[in-house]
């Protein structure tokens, strides 16, 4: 059951004839997409008695696909409440862009051409990258407007992106990394992404990463200041 953004659109879309996306679907997509919460929220969110809700979570925790946690501090008076998140069970069931073998072939070109090698490797996806980008967003006029197309290429790439004000700046969230395992491995990939933000971005604005999920980080978080 791999799951992405597009996936749930297509089943959630009132024109498709398709039946909708399974209630286990919903929960993984709900904490993939907005992090951890408790199974009465879920209910809420979801349309389900506290009862159904619980039955689900106990399903997916029987299947190791998410864990619960405490949290530190309760609200309020009484128990703290228990928070569900996605496992690495969990999150393997979005797209990994074929991790293992991703793996594999960076450490074959390391050990075949060493380290100079694999940055050229880096150097061709990001000049076919920039192309691209710059294809798509270069005739775009506004900063917001330019954020909302890399966002929907980044989407389409399967980084599950979207666009988010915060006062002042924005933020450019992904929340699913499709090539984490080969950014685990090789870092300059991140950095390669980072650069190409800044570049779409230009002048008028800043970008730094505030959030990153082969760091540990439960997503891609860049943050946009204009200058």
């Amino acid at each position: 059951m791999n799951l992405t953004s597009k996936h749930l659109e297509n089943k959630l879309s009132p024109k498709t004839e398709q039946a909708g996306p399974s209630t286990p679907e919903r929960i993984l997509f709900r904490l993939k997409t907005r992090g951890p919460t408790s199974t009465a929220e879920l209910g809420r969110e979801l349309g389900m008695t506290a009862e159904a809700a619980r039955q689900q979570v106990q399903k997916l925790v029987a299947e190791g696909l998410i864990s619960g946690h405490q949290e530190s501090a309760a609200p309020r008076a009484g128990r703290p409440r228990q928070n569900w998140d996605l496992t690495a069970a969990g999150h393997a069931r979005f797209p990994d862009s074929h991790a293992q073998l991703t793996v594999q072939l960076i450490g074959s070109i390391r050990q075949l051409f060493g380290e100079q090698g694999l940055d050229k490797l880096i150097g061709q996806r990001e000049q076919e990258m920039r192309a691209d980008y710059q294809r798509h967003c270069a005739g775009i006029a506004t900063l917001p407007k330019r954020l909302e197309k890399l966002a929907e290429i980044r989407s389409a790439e399967g980084y599950m992106a979207r666009v988010e004000k915060q006062g002042k700046d924005w933020l450019l969230v992904e929340d699913h990394c499709p090539i984490c395992a080969a950014a685990q491995s090789c870092q300059g990939f991140c950095r390669s992404e980072l650069q190409l933000f800044r570049e779409v971005v230009g002048d008028e604005a800043s970008v730094t990463r505030e959030e990153h999920l082969p760091a540990g980080g439960r997503r891609c978080v860049y943050r946009i200041v204009r200058v």
